[in-house]
């Protein structure tokens, strides 16, 4: 019997995801046995310090991909926000599959929306990205950092250390799990984080049969609109950790081979005070849609997205 070993972080969001494609590949491939290999990555271990400060990029991934440059794990799961835009030589990013919801939630225990938290209100997030945005909207705001997997950051705002928290609606939804109230904040007055909602599958660029087993997995539109995200993000050099945003969508055109399906980008980047936000909209053939994501980018960059970005990096935010 064939056999597949998924590496895969220990949280119950990712063991969600690891199983949930563990499940997509033996519904269709039967004769195919499929084990997890739980791995302890740096962003796991390093629970204290927010993340923009710990720095450096793919401190979710780093582990799992040399799990599967060793030969232990022969694809990985990862939530694509999470996955720097240069991958380790011998790798590729092959499957993405259907996107989840690519929304922020917004949850409290008392207050239905954003526009109806007092002035001053406590609100934890982890992402300077929704820092930004949200002090953008509501600049009286005390935005906290805010770390742990989805249970803890729901347990702290149940027990009223939060007026609010802000997290991705993908991982709150495939957990099942909610708050008393709860307000989507999404495009085109919220921006997610570059491939929220996202998973994308990892293996070895030479591991032809695991391709050819995992290729009915493969979103075309998901594919395509992630793409252009991380052309952007490319082309600003940015990491998941700092106040950019990117959200794609898939315009089909009436070619049934996809010809003239165009896409549709919006990018942002913004100062983590939310002051300064230089926001931009491209579209441009689907097949074109990594080089769109990395032009738009220019374009944010020359607009006083460059200057944001590199004060933003001294300041080692």
């Amino acid at each position: 019997m064939k056999r597949l070993v998924i590496a895969t972080r220990g949280s119950k969001l990712a063991l969600w995801q690891a199983n949930h494609i563990k499940d997509r590949i033996q519904a269709e491939h039967p004769g195919v046995a499929v084990d997890l290999e739980i791995i302890k990555t740096t962003g796991d271990k390093i629970l204290d310090v927010p993340l923009a400060r710990v720095g450096g990029k793919g401190l979710f991934v780093k582990e799992i991909e040399e799990a599967l440059l060793d030969g232990r794990a022969d694809l990985a799961v990862h939530s694509m926000k999470d996955v720097p835009v240069e991958l380790p030589e011998g790798l590729v990013l092959g499957v993405i599959p259907e996107r989840e919801q690519p929304t922020d939630a917004f949850l409290s225990v008392r207050h239905a929306a954003l526009e109806d938290l007092p002035r001053g209100a406590k609100v934890g997030t982890s992402s300077l990205r929704r820092q930004a945005q949200l002090l953008a909207l509501r600049p009286d705001l005390n935005i906290v950092s805010l770390r742990g997997n989805v249970d803890t950051r729901l347990r702290k705002l149940m027990d009223g250390e939060f007026d609010a928290i802000i997290m991705a609606s993908a991982g709150v939804n495939r957990l099942g799990l909610s708050a008393p109230m709860r307000q989507e904040l999404g495009p085109p007055r919220f921006l997610p984080a570059i491939g929220q909602g996202a998973l994308g599958i990892e293996f070895r660029e030479d591991d032809e049969e695991t391709a050819e087993l995992l290729e009915f997995l493969d979103d075309y539109a998901t594919h395509v609109c992630v793409d252009a995200e991380r052309g952007f993000l490319t082309g600003l050099d940015g990491g998941c950790q700092v106040p950019i945003a990117g959200y794609a969508t898939l315009v089909m055109g009436d070619d049934p081979d996809g010809e003239d399906d165009e896409v549709l980008l919006t990018g942002l980047v913004a100062d983590d005070k939310g002051e300064r936000v230089v926001r931009r909209e491209a579209r441009g053939p689907a097949e074109d849609a990594y080089e769109l994501g990395e032009a738009l980018a220019e374009e944010v960059l020359e607009a006083g997205g460059g200057a944001i970005l590199e004060e933003v990096y001294e300041r080692g935010l």
